[in-house]
This record gives C-alpha cells, structure tokens and sequence, in this order.
C-alpha cells in the first residue's frame, strides 16, 4: 500500500494527515504551534516529530513506508528561510520526496478544483498567495497591518478602536463599538476604556472581532463601515495576486480561509464586488477541508499522481467542517 504524509504547521495548532493513493485517510496527528516565529526552529522540529508519530502510529506504519509528503508551513514565508525549515523536516528522517510550501497554499490545493488559483486567509490575521495554471506562484508579503494588508480579526479590532478614539475626540461620528468595548474589558466608561488600552491595563485583541460583526448588524454605521473596510481590504490582496498572475480574463477559484469569513454579507460582498470588478471570472468558494488535506494532495503531486479523485476522497472524509 502507497501511503502519503501531508503536514499544516500553525501558529496555534498543527496537524498530520496519512492517506493512500486514493485519498483514503490511514492516520491522523495534532499538537500545538510549530511557526517558527513562534516556537522557533527547534520547536518547528519538535512539533513536526509529534504530529507525524501521532499520524504513522494511528496509521500502524513506519517513517520509511512513506511515498511522499507534503508539508504547509506558516512563517515560511521567503527564501532564506527554506534551508532551516527543511532541517526542521529532515529531523524526521524521511527517505522520500518532500515539498515544503507557505501554509496558505495547501488552503488553495484544498480548496481549489482545478488545483491552482487563489487561496485568501482572513482569521486572526490575513494572508494571500496563488498559482497560475502553470504553476508560476503570486504573493502579498504576509505580515498584515506592518505593511498595510488587513482584513483579518486582529486588524477589524485595530480599526474599530481607532474609531472609537475618533468618537470620544469627535473627530468621527459616534459608535455603540465604545460602550461594547468599555464593557467588555469592564471599563467604566468610555475615558476609562481608552486610558486603560493606551497605558497597556486592558487588551482587546483579535477574539473581540465578533462584537464588531455583531454591532455592525444592529446598525450602527462606524462599525458596519469597518467591516465594509475589511471586505475591501481583502479584496486587495486578491486583486494583487491576480495582476502578478495575469488572471483579469481567467475563471479560477478564489478559497476563502479562515474563521472571519464567517461574518456573512457585511464582508462578502465588498469583497466579491472589488474582485469581481477586474475578475469577473472570479469563483469565491469556502474552504471545505482541513488545510492538511492539501499538504496531502502535496504530497501526492511530489509522485506525479493524479490527484483529482484523491481530493474528492479526502473532501469528503469524515463531514470535514471549515477550520481557521
């Protein structure tokens, strides 16, 4: 029996998947962050034996009855940073083809039919990458507000503190997102909230996002206009790697990642608009499988397999539901 290895790296969770040729799943890992700018290199390597020995024993097999794998890694984000993520990997002592790649493309492998196009993560951050029919790779630099690419919860939260700042200072309308703060961090009023965040007493990070969603949809204009913001933001990572890849006229899938997709409208359809405008070929689907199910289709392409049925196998495995 052929059996393939795919691994997704994350900044919180990481997974292993084992499966056969046919996309059948033999085994199944999970353990905590490996990004190495997170846990480091090290940790990168520890993390990789743990959901790999967790995935062959489930499975019943050994490092060397493996074919291929694939490997989606968050924080490879650039060249020199290849060398010391593949010594990560070779701690595990494979004695296959390997192929290491940026964790949002094994998103796009899942979820993209034809196996190239457009992957777009939006959950505590934002990320953005796609392929070409042949294969040619487009990119925005990944490292969200530092160079102005947001939409993901962390930059929803940034700017709707920021537009409660505005309110208090009237240098912007007011907005029911002050008194949602200032009662989520048990402020106790709207000077108080802001005086806490600025001296570093309260925090409201990226888990405070729904309440932006959900005030949006009671109405309340600042907020429904940061979420509006978020979809167009979005929409310009998209329309980047689009331009990169010459996709204006091509028909291709746009893979939406991520938890913060599931605000609904307010964010879709800015989003798809913007798109839809220069890409009106553009096909926006959810993600309907653990990233990991593409680091195994990965694994597969290392063999030269066709993977079409392999994909529709591991889809359906088991009912997978959208993961972030």
């Amino acid at each position: 029996m052929q059996a393939f290895l795919g691994v997704d790296i994350g900044g919180s969770k990481s997974h292993a998947m084992i499966a056969d040729a046919a996309g059948r799943v033999l085994g199944f890992g999970h353990a905590g962050a490996g990004n190495h700018e997170v846990v480091g290199y090290d940790g990168l390597a520890a993390t990789l034996q743990a959901v790999t020995g967790e995935a062959l024993a489930q499975a019943g097999l050994h490092v060397g009855d493996l074919c291929a794998a694939g490997f989606g890694v968050a924080g490879y984000d650039w060249p020199s940073e290849r060398a010391p993520t593949l010594e990560a990997i070779a701690t595990l002592g494979l004695a296959c083809p390997v192929e290491a790649v940026n964790d949002t493309i094994i998103g796009l492998l899942a979820g993209a039919e034809q196996g190239w196009g457009v992957a777009l993560v939006a959950g505590t951050s934002n990320n953005c990458r796609g392929w070409d029919r042949h294969g040619r790779e487009g990119r925005v630099l990944g490292n969200g507000d530092a160079f102005g690419e947001n939409g993901g919860a962390y930059e929803i939260v940034v700017q709707a503190i920021q537009q409660v700042g505005k309110a208090w200072t009237q240098r912007g309308p007011q907005t029911a997102l002050s008194q949602v703060f200032a009662e989520r961090v048990g402020a106790p009023d709207v000077a108080g909230l802001l005086e806490g965040l600025s001296q570093g007493d309260y925090l409201i990070d990226a888990a405070a996002a729904p309440l932006v969603f959900q005030v949006a949809a009671e109405g309340d204009a600042v907020a429904a206009a940061v979420i509006r913001w978020a979809g167009e933001e979005l929409a310009s990572l998209v329309l980047g790697v689009v331009r990169q890849l010459g996709l204006e006229r091509e028909a291709f899938d746009v893979v939406q990642v991520g938890s913060t997709f599931r605000g609904g409208p307010l964010l879709l359809e800015p989003l798809h608009a913007a798109v839809h405008a220069e890409a009106p070929h553009a096909r926006f689907v959810p993600l309907a499988a653990p990233p990991v199910a593409g680091a195994v289709l990965l694994a597969l392409r290392q063999s030269h397999m066709d993977t079409r049925q392999a994909r529709k196998t591991l889809l359906g495995a088991h009912g997978w539901k959208t993961t972030d």
